[in-house]
């Protein structure tokens, strides 16, 4: 693979084989009470949404526009959510033919809300045939909707193959990894007619006291942004809208806290939090955008000009459609402010969100009677609906809406997606400490304590479906181990309260035994969407497990199940071996017991620092210098450019091998401001096993009229060595590797010193210096 930089990336796929077949129509018939209608043949791998647009389409869109009521503009613009659960804002209902043509009426909708969440492949695919159906047969126009659904690590419908979550995908720091798994995730939507996937998210994490950690890619817009672009051009690949989220800066409120008020400047914007956007868009291509709940300086993202068309269509040249984040519209009434709906449907659709998810609420009720009244122009709600129309046009609904339910049942976690799952979860567990080498289990363990309320369950974290074929860890110790090997289960506590009833059931499974395994962490009970954190240390009495099961005297290991960062300053010393396999994904549990036994040398690194103290936070390793020393008293110094000690640095990751980084070499060492620099180096695998290594270089500047970062990640690349095998790596920094942004928010190069750092993590490495010079 190429060496990723800031300048360029080429996702490639990983091999997999085509994921659709042609099919007839009598393969799409489906139970209604009408004949099937004549069906084009499924829509091939073709990568529509890769191609230049049909020139015919933007006359397509005008005759149709020309024939379309102001009422049937505005349902456009309008999404339909039914279900078994009632909800403020529309009556309850099932999908069924009745209730359909009952809210479509003759005017139709442009999106139908994740109608399939809790359906397997077989009745979600008849019921997105059936909407399609009814919006053909029924409405006036006959225009299909785009049926929309959850995709964050896999696709969330029941039978889907879910993979690791996004933190643990981004701990693989493999881009090639994350554009397979996306054209999975979007075969697997496309075959049950899903045509607009809600994912990735692109918000950055800097203080994981937030829920939603789990959801990120970690902390660093860098590696966000080449994770982002893979994802969004292979769920494209598929045919299916990528539709990043949330924009922006949502997950950066005051200690963590979701959706507040966000004060930021415009340049921490552009030099962070914008950064996984603009690359979705600029070079992944994506055609959706979710438009965040929080706001910007006082300006809820839903109705913000500045974002939304000055940025997101101006400056980025933005193809698609935006929708707004759930209720996030109607939130701009309730708690943002907006005397009426209709003053927010006026502010949102002006600003440029073009569809209101997930209900009929603002849009559908204010926006018709708002242009009535001249007081939202014409030609506005226009635009929006060209927008989603051409989304339409480029999709091929209009020919080919429906879908085959054998198909999907054929492709839903297929073993060749769960092979990727597996992949995907063993690239992503990150060995964080292994002192006396505890790990991998040697022969001489005969009989193991499995501890912890995470042992014998998998846990799948947030935006996983109902019903998903998971193998836990403890499932999976007893089929990778020996029978020879003899394992004790004791769950010990429970991941919230303060019981220890089952203390004395652990210590007595640690005494029969010669190490101990516990599987400590999180769930989604105690952290995610709406549940942020006050501070980052194990919930209920798990630091008390440790500590009962440590006192034992036999060797301990700690397998952390977990969304995000954990503080353990308290139980570190007491442990032997750490583990950090975030959510893991349905294949988890056996890359787990495969990392454990040493079929699989660990090869995860951090995207995210762990502090010692959630009294440290936020702390990303790129922050800006400090005007003083920037230290506190209960954390010593590790060095000048790091002014507090984290747990584990970002970047950070052990392996049971060991790899050497020698002979840097920056060539030439002085170059022009429009020069090219070269950094070569050498890794070399000294221990006895083979291993992948994630080889990362850092930037950081000597000095700057404006102050940069400490440092910065501006390249990396994933390698695997044999033992004794060496490999030479070499990277390139041109103009917009090194720039930084100048008191007119331009980039410009920096005349002066820089060094760069080349090493396995953020903190430890090899450094060299360069000069810009004036000529």
């Amino acid at each position: 693979m190429t060496p990723l930089t800031r300048r360029q990336f080429v996702a490639s796929s990983i091999g997999l084989t085509p994921l659709f077949r042609m099919l007839s129509p009598a393969d799409l018939a489906i139970n209604t009470e009408q004949p099937a209608p004549d069906f084009s043949p499924s829509l091939l791998p073709s990568a529509v949404l890769t191609q230049t647009p049909d020139p015919s389409v933007e006359q397509k869109v005008n005759d149709l526009i020309a024939q379309m009521t102001l009422d049937e503009k505005v349902r456009q613009l309008c999404s339909l959510k039914l279900g078994a659960r009632p909800n403020m804002f529309t009556d309850v209902g099932e999908y069924t033919p009745e209730t359909l043509r009952k809210y479509l009426g003759t005017l139709g909708v442009g999106s139908v809300s994740l109608p399939v969440a809790r359906m397997d492949a077989k009745a979600g695919t008849e019921v997105t045939n059936l909407i399609q159906r009814v919006s053909a047969e029924k409405t006036r126009l006959g225009i299909p909707p785009i049926i929309d659904g959850e995709g964050l690590h896999g696709l969330r419908a029941n039978g889907s193959c879910i993979f690791p979550s996004a933190i643990a995908l981004a701990a693989t720091w493999s881009p090639d990894l994350i554009y397979g798994i996306a054209t999975i995730v979007g075969s697997e939507a496309h075959s049950r007619g899903l045509r607009r996937l809600f994912a990735p998210v692109l918000d950055l994490c800097h203080d994981p006291r937030h829920g939603r950690t789990e959801e990120t890619y970690g902390e660093d817009p860098f590696l966000a942004s080449r994770l982002g672009v893979a994802f969004v051009t292979g769920l494209q690949s598929q045919d299916v809208i990528s539709t990043p989220k949330h924009f922006v800066a949502n997950f950066v409120g005051e200690g963590g806290r979701d959706s507040g008020d966000i004060e930021l400047s415009e340049r921490s914007l552009r030099e962070l939090y914008l950064e996984p956007f603009r690359a979705a868009v600029t070079e992944g291509g994506a055609l959706g955008i979710m438009s965040a709940y929080n706001s910007i300086n006082g300006v809820p993202c839903t109705c913000n000009h500045w974002l939304l068309t000055n940025v997101l269509r101006g400056e980025w040249n933005f193809q698609g459609a935006v929708v707004s984040d759930w209720g996030a519209i109607r939130n701009s009434v309730n708690d943002l402010h907006a005397n009426t709906p209709g003053e927010a449907a006026r502010r949102a659709v002006t600003a440029g969100t073009d569809i209101e998810t997930p209900r009929f609420d603002v849009y559908n009720a204010s926006l018709a009677d708002e242009v009535r009244a001249g007081r939202c122009q014409q030609a506005v709600v226009d635009e929006a609906v060209r927008r989603v129309l051409r989304l339409k046009f480029r999709l091929g609904l209009f020919d080919r809406r429906y879908n085959d339910p054998d198909h999907a049942i054929a492709i839903a976690d297929a073993t060749a997606h769960r092979q990727v799952a597996l992949r995907a979860a063993r690239e992503s567990i990150v060995l964080l400490k292994n002192e006396r080498s505890i790990l991998p289990l040697g022969p001489e363990l005969k009989t193991i304590a499995v501890i912890g309320p995470n042992a014998d369950v998998a846990r799948l974290g947030g935006y996983a479906p109902e019903i998903v074929r998971a193998v836990s860890p403890l499932e999976a110790l007893t089929s990778h181990l020996s029978v020879k090997v003899t394992l004790i289960h004791a769950r010990g506590c429970e991941l919230v309260g303060e019981s220890t009833e089952g203390f004395a059931e652990a210590i007595a499974a640690a005494q029969k035994s010669n190490a101990s395994i516990l599987f400590l962490g999180g769930s989604t009970e105690t952290a995610g969407e709406q549940r942020d954190r006050a501070d980052l240390n194990l919930t209920g009495k798990q630091e008390a497990l440790i500590d009962a099961v440590a006192k034992v005297g036999k060797p301990v290991i700690v397998v952390l199940i977990s969304g995000g960062p954990v503080t353990m300053s308290h139980w570190i010393n007491k442990v032997d071996g750490l583990i950090m396999a975030w959510y893991a994904g349905e294949e988890g549990g056996n890359a787990i017991a495969e990392i454990l036994t040493g079929a699989c040398n660990p090869s995860g690194h951090l995207p995210i620092t762990f502090p010692l103290y959630t009294g440290q936070l936020p702390m990303p390793y790129n922050h800006r210098p400090y005007g003083r020393n920037g230290t506190v008293l209960e954390v010593p110094e590790v060095d000048d450019s790091l002014k507090y000690n984290p747990a584990f640095p970002f970047g950070f990751g052990l392996s049971y091998t060991t790899f050497v980084y020698s002979d840097l070499m920056v060539s030439p060492r002085q170059i022009p401001p429009g020069g090219t620099i070269r950094v070569r180096f050498r890794v070399s695998n000294a221990g006895t096993r083979t291993g992948d290594e994630v080889v990362q270089l850092y930037l950081s500047y000597g000095t700057c009229r404006i102050t940069q970062p400490v440092k910065r990640l501006c390249a990396f690349k994933r390698i695997s060595l044999a033992p004794g095998a060496s490999q030479d790596v070499t990277f390139s920094l041109g103009r917009s590797d090194i720039a930084f942004l100048n008191e007119e928010l331009k980039p410009e190069v920096n005349i002066g010193s820089y060094t760069v750092l080349a090493g396995g993590n953020s903190q430890d490495g090899l450094r060299s210096t360069f000069y810009v010079s004036e000529v």
